[in-house]
C-alpha cells in the first residue's frame, strides 16, 4: 500500500511539473491533436494535398467552359440565315376528302367553346400551276361571335411539301378576317424555320390564301416560288395541277 501511494505522488508531481513547463499554445496543439485522433478514421479523412483549392479550380473551369459554350451556341444561332423569304400557298377544299369534320363536344346547337374541327385540304403553289401537297391539322373553337358572323379558333396544323418536308403553324384562326399565325418549325429543307404566315380568307371554309414570311432557312427552291395569282374567290388551280400530272406536282407529294 505504501509503495502504491508513493507511485501516485510521484506521478502527480511529474504531471504537475510537466503541465507547468508546457506553454498554453503547446497545450492547445496537444489537445487538438488528441481530439483529432479521437475521431473515427472512416468518418473524417484529411489529405495532405490541397483538395479544396483543386475543387475550386475545377468549378471555375466548369463555369468557364459553360460560358464559352453558351457564347459559341449564340454565335451559331446568329449565323443562321435571317433574311425573310416569302412563300405563297393556296389551300383549296375540293370536297373530296371528307373535310372538315365538326365534332360538337359542347353538345350545343350553336358553335361553342371546345368544339373541334379536324381538317385536311389540298395545297397549290401561289401561281396555281403546281400541286404541293396537303394541310392537316385541328382547330379548337374558342369563341362564337354571331355579331361578326364567324368564329374564333385556335389552330395547329402543318403544310406538307412532298420531299421538301413540312412547315408547322399555330395561332388564332378567325373566320371573319385575316389573321397571322406563328411558324413554329419544320422538317427537311424547312428545318429550323421560324417566322409568321398571313391567312387570307377567300371563301370560308373552301379557299384560303397564305403568305409565309420565313426566316432561318437557306434559299427556297425555284419550283416553290413564282408570281402568285391575285387572290379572289374565283381562283382555280390549273387542270394539270388538279390532275397531278408529273410536271405539275412536287416529287412524292402527300395526297
Amino acid at each position: 500500500m505504501a509503495s502504491m501511494s508513493s507511485l501516485k505522488m510521484i506521478s502527480s508531481f511529474k504531471l504537475s511539473h510537466l503541465s507547468c513547463s508546457i506553454s498554453p499554445l503547446s497545450t492547445q496543439k496537444q489537445v487538438g491533436s488528441s481530439l483529432f485522433q479521437s475521431f473515427p478514421t472512416k468518418t473524417l479523412k484529411f489529405s495532405a494535398t490541397p483538395q479544396v483549392s483543386t475543387s475550386r479550380r475545377s468549378t471555375n473551369k466548369t463555369t468557364t467552359t459553360a460560358f464559352f459554350f453558351n457564347n459559341q451556341k449564340q454565335h451559331q444561332d446568329s449565323s443562321q440565315p435571317t433574311k425573310v423569304q416569302e412563300l405563297f400557298v393556296y389551300e383549296i377544299n375540293e370536297r373530296d376528302r371528307g373535310s372538315p369534320a365538326y365534332l360538337k363536344l359542347s353538345q350545343k346547337q350553336v358553335n361553342s367553346l371546345g368544339d373541334l374541327v379536324p381538317f385536311s385540304n389540298k395545297i397549290y403553289s401561289g401561281d396555281l400551276q403546281k400541286r404541293l401537297g396537303i394541310t392537316a391539322g385541328l382547330c379548337v373553337l374558342i369563341q362564337h361571335e354571331p355579331e361578326k358572323k364567324g368564329d374564333r379558333y385556335e389552330a395547329i396544323y402543318s403544310f406538307y411539301f412532298g420531299d421538301y418536308g413540312h412547315i408547322s403553324v399555330q395561332g388564332a384562326y378567325l373566320t371573319y378576317q385575316d389573321t397571322y399565325l406563328a411558324v413554329s418549325g419544320g422538317s427537311g429543307i424547312f428545318e429550323g424555320v421560324y417566322g409568321q404566315v398571313k391567312l387570307h380568307q377567300l371563301v370560308f371554309p373552301f379557299k384560303l390564301f397564305y403568305t409565309f414570311y420565313l426566316k432561318g432557312v437557306p434559299d427556297l427552291p425555284p419550283e416553290l416560288l413564282g408570281k402568285p395569282v391575285e387572290p379572289s374567290p374565283s381562283v382555280e388551280p390549273s387542270p394539270a395541277a388538279m390532275a397531278t400530272e408529273p410536271h405539275a406536282c412536287l416529287p412524292n407529294f402527300t395526297n
